[in-house]
């Protein structure tokens, strides 16, 4: 396959840390960097982070920490100062971070006298491949109890949806388990994270259960990734489907959260058997 959709990725990267270099000070918010990069917000995030090994919050700390190590070179203001202008509220968190981040302190830094230059981060590491195939789907509804807290945590949701589901009777009426993601992890704090636990369902499936919500899934084109084993691995899964099969690809996400079908029951099932499809809807 030829590189240039991976170019092309990487072209985001780097428009998105220039802008971050230059507007320190300006709306660096999730929607602002993902409209620089022209893709979904529900996208972008995971892509930075798989791309790059850290969210985009954390290369906004590390940039506004490289500026300040090279205003300590450039420039002869008090180190007070340099720190309240790149946002930390006074020296002692300051030398902290900057410690954290070199290995050395403020002062001794700017003893030294060597700038730094500012450099796209890439993640490393071997990665473990998965199967992906693009396939097209009809839109579909699902019924789901919402979860909202850390995505490991979405299990007190399936319990809840399942005793909904077996005080109503209503196992044979459902055409699947699914999960939806709203929110990129690391996208915001995890106690304010979106998920819901849900359902696939047809027009006989009741809609006016109070607990739960009704969902409207995308129909059209969509990369689908096989995953076989334990679900607590389906993280590192994600990492290669956003870090190294999308860029690759040459297919663009579309604005839609990705969303994972359960494909056996975890209740009989070894953990190394179990079986999830992860489909990202595709323009």
């Amino acid at each position: 396959m030829s590189g240039a959709p991976h170019s092309s990725y990487e072209a985001r990267l780097l428009r998105v840390t220039a802008y971050i270099y230059d507007n320190l000070d300006g709306d660096l918010s999730l929607d602002t960097l993902a409209e620089i990069a022209c893709m979904s917000p529900y996208h972008w995030h995971r892509v930075f982070r798989a791309m790059t090994g850290e969210t985009p919050a954390e290369a906004i700390r590390r940039i506004r920490l490289m500026k300040a190590a090279n205003a300590l070179i450039i420039e002869q203001a008090p180190m007070s100062d340099i720190a309240e202008r790149f946002g930390y509220p006074n020296l002692d968190s300051f030398s902290r971070a900057f410690r954290t981040a070199y290995g050395t302190s403020p002062g001794a830094f700017r003893n030294k006298g060597v700038e730094l230059t500012i450099n796209l981060n890439k993640a490393s590491g071997d990665y473990k491949m998965f199967p992906v195939t693009i396939e097209e789907f009809e839109p579909a509804r699902a019924m789901g109890v919402l979860h909202t807290g850390p995505y490991p945590e979405i299990g007190g949701a399936f319990q809840k949806l399942n005793g909904i589901l077996a005080a109503r009777n209503l196992y044979p009426l459902i055409r699947g388990m699914i999960a939806v993601y709203h929110d990129a992890p690391g996208s915001m704090p995890e106690a304010q994270m979106r998920s819901h636990a849900a359902v696939l369902i047809g027009d006989e499936f009741p809609t006016d259960i109070e607990e739960m919500e009704a969902l409207d899934l995308i129909g059209g084109k969509h990369a689908v990734m096989a995953h076989k084993g334990p679900y607590a691995t389906l993280g590192a899964a994600y990492e290669w489907l956003y870090g190294k099969w999308l860029p690759q690809s040459g297919e663009e996400p579309r604005d839609a959260p990705p969303i994972e079908f359960y494909l056996n029951n975890p209740q009989d099932t070894a953990p190394d058997e179990l079986r999830t499809d992860i489909r990202v809807p595709l323009a």
